[in-house]
C-alpha cells in the first residue's frame, strides 16, 4: 500500500511503535498476510493495520541497505529500491569537497544522511510530501542534521550551494526501468545548466553512454564486492573515458583508461577469467588483460584466459579442465564419462540459455559437478569445462 501523511504520523506514534516492535519477528510472508492483518485489525483500523504491515516488510528488506537503523526507519517501496548501497553512499560523500550540498530528488533521505555524516550541511528536496516526512523521520532516527523540504526540483535554485547531487527516478509508474535519460523523472537535462562548483548525477548502472556524450565530465561505474550497483556522472571533472571503482571489505580500487595496443587472441589456457562488471561497463577489459598478462578468447567477448592467475580484486577465475568446439552430443558424452551429474552454466555470446542447455544435456545422476562456460573463440561456439569453485573475487558482501 502507498503511505499517506496520516499514515506517517501514525507510524511515528508510540501506539504504532508498540505494534511494530511486537510484530517485528512475525512471519511476514505473503502467504501470512491475511492472518497478520486479522490480528492487527483487532486493535487497529484497516489503514493503520496496512501501514504497520507495509512498514514491517520494508524494514525487513532494508536491513542490508540500512543495517544500523532499519528497525526504526520508515520507507516507501520505490524509495528503498532507489536508495544507494551503504558503501557507495559513504564513498561518494567522502569525495565531495563542498560544505553545502543540495540533494535534488532526495527520496527517503539516504544520500542526504551520508552527506551529513561526512560533515556536510545538507538540504534535501523532493516533490512528494510523504517522502519528505519520511526523510525527516529517518534523519531523526540516525541522529543526523539534515534539512528537508517539499519542492518541485524542476524550479530549484541552487544559489548558496556549492554542490548539487541529482538522483532522478529511473522507474515509471508501473515500476519498469527507464532506459532513456531524458525520460528520467525529472530528465537529466534539468541539471545541464547548473553552475554549482560540484555537480553529481546518479544514474542507472546500465546507462547508455552515448546518451551522456553531450554532457561532458566523467562517468564512474561502482561495483561492490563484484556486484555493479550504480553509475555516477561527475559533471565538473574533465571530459574523459569512464572509470571503474571497486569497493570491498579490504579496500577501494580504481581503474582508468590507458592507451594500449590490442591484446593477443588465444584459445582457452589454464584459467578462464571473468572481469568485474564495472570493468565491463567502463570498457576496461583490455586494460585488465594487460594487468593480468591474459589473452582474450574472442575480440567481441569479455572473457579472458591465462596460463596463471594469482589473485586480482577485479576478477574471478575458474581453473579450466578441458574445452572443445560446442557439440551437444559430444559435450554430454564427455560429462557422462566423467560422472558429472551437476553443472553450473555460464554464457557470453552464446544463443542457448543455461536452462535450455541443462534440459537438453539430460545428465544422469553423477557424483561430480562442473562449471560449463559457453562462449566463442575466434567467432566459433565453444564449451569450456571448469572446476566448480571460482578463485578470486568471491568475498562476502559486508554491510556497515
Amino acid at each position: 500500500m502507498a503511505l499517506t501523511l496520516a499514515d506517517v504520523e501514525f507510524l511515528r506514534s508510540e501506539r504504532a511503535r508498540r505494534f511494530l516492535t511486537d510484530f517485528a519477528a512475525a512471519d511476514l510472508s505473503e502467504a501470512n498476510t491475511l492472518p497478520l492483518l486479522t490480528r492487527l485489525r483487532k486493535t487497529l483500523s484497516p489503514s493503520e493495520a496496512g501501514a504497520v504491515l507495509t512498514t514491517l516488510r520494508l524494514r525487513h528488506k532494508a536491513r542490508l541497505k540500512f543495517p544500523r537503523h532499519a528497525a526504526d526507519m520508515l520507507f516507501t517501496k520505490s524509495g528503498l529500491e532507489q536508495a544507494s548501497h551503504p558503501w557507495a553512499r559513504r564513498y561518494r560523500a567522502g569525495l565531495i569537497e563542498s560544505q553545502k550540498v543540495l540533494d535534488l530528488c532526495c527520496g527517503i533521505g539516504a544520500d542526504s544522511l551520508a552527506f551529513a555524516t561526512a560533515g556536510r550541511e545538507v538540504l534535501g528536496l523532493d516533490i512528494d510530501p510523504v517522502t519528505v516526512a519520511i526523510a525527516r523521520h529517518n534523519s531523526a532516527v540516525a541522529k543526523r542534521r539534515a534539512s528537508f523540504a517539499v519542492a518541485d526540483v524542476r524550479a530549484y535554485d541552487p544559489a548558496g550551494f556549492d554542490c548539487v547531487f541529482f538522483d532522478p527516478s529511473r522507474r515509471d509508474e508501473q515500476g519498469r526501468r527507464i532506459r532513456q535519460t531524458e525520460r528520467y523523472q525529472p530528465p537529466l537535462s534539468l541539471i545541464a545548466d547548473c553552475n554549482a562548483k560540484e555537480v553529481i548525477l546518479k544514474l542507472a548502472p546500465g546507462v547508455d553512454l552515448r546518451q551522456l556524450a553531450a554532457y561532458g565530465g566523467q562517468v564512474e561505474f561502482i561495483s561492490v564486492a563484484g556486484r555493479l550497483v550504480e553509475a555516477i556522472l561527475w559533471l565538473r571533472r574533465p571530459q574523459s573515458p569512464p572509470q571503474a571503482t571497486l569497493l570491498t571489505a579490504r579496500g577501494r580500487y580504481h581503474m582508468i583508461h590507458q592507451a594500449l595496443e590490442p591484446v593477443e587472441i588465444a584459445p582457452p589456457g589454464a584459467w578462464l577469467i571473468e572481469p568485474d562488471p564495472a570493468i565491463l561497463r567502463a570498457r576496461l577489459v583490455l586494460q585488465l588483460a594487460y594487468d593480468l598478462d591474459a589473452a582474450m578468447l574472442d575480440p567481441a567477448i569479455a572473457y579472458l584466459t591465462a596460463n596463471s592467475f594469482a589473485h586480482s580484486p577485479w576478477a574471478r577465475a575458474w581453473r579450466i579442465l578441458d574445452w572443445m568446439p560446442f557439440q551437444l552430443k559430444r559435450l554430454r558424452r564427455y560429462l557422462v564419462e566423467r560422472r558429472v551429474g551437476r553443472v553450473t552454466v555460464k554464457k557470453r555470446g552464446f544463443p542457448m540459455s543455461p536452462e535450455e542447455l541443462i534440459n537438453r544435456l539430460r545428465l544422469p545422476n553423477g557424483d561430480e559437478s562442473r562449471v560449463l562456460v559457453l562462449t566463442r573463440h575466434l567467432g566459433k561456439p565453444v564449451a569450456i569445462v571448469c572446476e566448480d569453485a571460482p578463485f578470486g573475487q568471491n568475498e562476502r558482501i559486508f554491510y556497515n
